[in-house]
């Protein structure tokens, strides 16, 4: 079958939700109002309180929820054929996903910009937010440990000839000098006030120059880094990324964090426009099958195709960045239809790409069915990665760019992309992990150091952690998985309970929810019987203790809708400007 015939159904269906969904919950269900104050304007700092325009949010936004996942996750799911995978990621971002990121940031939007931990606090109670702040310790990371560990991989020099298709060292140059950019421009932009019109431009030349001077061999060799003897392994990438989280993490947001946002945000925008108009000119046929149910050795399609894909279509991790980050720069409540629902939009594109790029992409049937042959040969997600990087080569390939700089030019994306998520989620994980000191009484990770320390020690537990001396990485995706879309059900139930709270319609945001704690609850269970099965006690006490976690916040969703039901005084109000 022609792949474009979905691909050019699965673009019209993205614009009619858009154009009419979102619309409707924009002002039948939240109600935005164009005129009214934001957090953004009635605290505004000059810190975290910005307002900022709606194109420049839209960016910075989407730069920090589009990460490594809606690549990798697509690169795995596709086990159980095209079909299922690109229904997930459409139908789910639109009718779930999307839903997700705009009801969080709208709800945190009347609660003077707070997180969806402190949200949860005023609409259910003050142990909701320390429920949502462990499950939120376990989400970050897990997930940063596996981007560690895939990162790591791709950068690591191949140990033989037949493993160059999956190793990209020349990615190295141009992932860390963007860093180096970034922090110049940053200096440069809010320091010494220099043009950002003259900056950004520049910026963005000198990254694609040092994509071309990379991918040369000579080069490569002359640094050592496509050596395994004289290039850091695996493990040595690990060290590497993991104290440079650190540093970023403790760095001022100016320095690195957002100028690197935006010139990752237009390397995203060039190359994701470049994907789709390669994949239409060239037309592909898909060479993987549309469904297959019973993979060797895979679990079951029900629940584990929603959980694999998880940021392509619905991601808890977006309810932290919409609420309590983007919420609090947003210059008018009506920008949070284009910002919230809009860039979920973009990151389901980027989701369907790589659905499009793992079925299409590859060369012929027998090559996927290598690939794809069992439950085992996707055990390492490295190597998934470097299936999604080729296929968007073949498509880079029909606008004549050579493989090999096509290739090299995606790697740069997914590598720049994971490194923005590590080290915006290990900061995440510092305040998450401040949070908590403070809830409990304990002064000493109040520093900043040491608990960007505790972070990354959480981080690289997971990095390191393997199943019989291999990397755990599948393992530790069907982990996250299950803690992200978790977190998901949890901020649909907050934004639910909002809204049954002020009598408006509950079912928008009730029936994804329902949805997602149903079929999440469904795959926990079946990892912790596989994890005692394999005693591996370290990823089932994990798993237990969310499960717990979400049994419990529910538990307290249902007194709060009781007391609510019952007509009793409410003190907590999230509204802090009238309706």
């Amino acid at each position: 079958m022609n792949a474009a015939i979905p691909g050019i159904l699965a673009l019209l269906i993205y614009i009619i939700g858009y154009r009419f969904y979102a619309k409707f919950l924009s002002e039948k269900i939240f109600q935005l109002r164009e005129n009214v104050k934001t957090p953004a304007h009635v605290l505004q700092d000059g810190i975290d309180y910005v307002p900022t325009r709606k194109l420049v949010l839209f960016g910075h936004h989407y730069a920090s929820i589009a990460g490594l996942a809606p690549m990798l996750g697509p690169a795995v799911a596709v086990i159980w054929g095209w079909f299922p995978a690109m229904m997930w990621v459409v139908f789910g971002a639109l009718l779930i996903g999307c839903v997700h990121d705009f009801g969080s940031m709208v709800v945190s939007l009347r609660a003077r910009g707070m997180s969806i931990g402190k949200v949860a606090e005023g609409i259910i109670g003050r142990r909701a937010k320390t429920l949502f702040h462990l499950v939120i310790f376990f989400l970050v990371a897990l997930a940063m440990g596996v981007f560690v560990y895939v990162i790591s991989f791709l950068l690591s020099p191949a140990q033989s000839p037949e493993q160059e298709s999956i190793h990209f060292p020349q990615a190295i140059i141009p992932s860390f000098g963007l860093m180096v950019i970034a922090a110049v421009i940053g200096w440069l932009g809010y320091r010494k006030n220099f043009s950002w019109k003259i900056l950004t431009p520049v910026g963005f030349v000198l990254l694609l120059v040092l994509v071309v001077v990379a991918k040369n061999e000579n080069i490569l060799s002359f640094t050592g880094l496509n050596n395994p003897a004289a290039a850091p392994d695996v493990t040595g990438w690990s060290a590497i990324l993991l104290f440079y989280a650190f540093l970023a993490s403790v760095l001022p947001v100016w320095s690195l964090l957002q100028p690197r946002d935006f010139l990752n945000s237009l390397l995203l925008y060039f190359g994701l426009g470049g994907l789709y108009i390669g994949f239409f000119i060239l037309q592909p046929e898909f060479v993987a099958p549309a469904v297959r149910l019973h993979p060797e050795g895979a679990p079951g399609l029900f629940p584990f195709v929603f959980i694999i894909i998880a940021c392509g279509a619905a991601s808890g991790f977006h309810s932290l960045v919409a609420s309590g980050t983007t919420a609090k720069q947003l210059d008018k409540e009506t920008d949070a239809r284009f910002i919230g629902y809009g860039a979920m939009v973009g990151e389901s594109m980027l989701g369907l790409i790589a659905v499009l790029a793992t079925t299409a992409g590859i060369i012929s049937t027998d090559a996927w069915e290598a690939q794809y042959a069992s439950w085992t040969s996707v055990q390492g997600l490295g190597a998934q990665v470097a299936v999604f990087i080729q296929g968007c080569s073949t498509f880079l390939n029909s606008l004549g760019i050579d493989r090999y700089t096509g290739s090299s030019f995606i790697s740069l994306i997914v590598v720049s992309y994971a490194l923005t998520s590590l080290d915006s989620a290990t900061r995440l994980l510092r305040y998450n992990i401040e949070e908590i000191s403070e809830t409990f009484g304990i002064s000493l990770f109040r520093n900043r150091f040491l608990s960007s320390l505790a972070a990354i020690i959480a981080i690289g537990f997971f990095a390191f952690y393997k199943i019989d001396g291999r990397p755990a990485g599948l393992a530790l995706w069907q982990l996250f998985g299950t803690t992200n879309q978790l977190l998901a059900g949890l901020a649909l139930l907050a934004v639910t309970l909002y809204l049954l709270q002020r009598g408006k319609p509950w079912y928008f945001t009730g029936l994804p929810m329902i949805f997602m704690l149903i079929t999440t609850l469904r795959a926990m269970t079946t990892n912790l019987l596989e994890f005692f099965h394999q005693t591996e006690w370290p990823l089932f006490f994990v798993g237990f203790v969310l499960l717990i976690l979400a049994v419990w916040l529910m538990i307290e969703a249902v007194l709060a809708l009781r007391m609510f039901s019952k007509k009793k005084e409410i003190t907590r109000s999230l509204d802090v400007f009238p309706q």
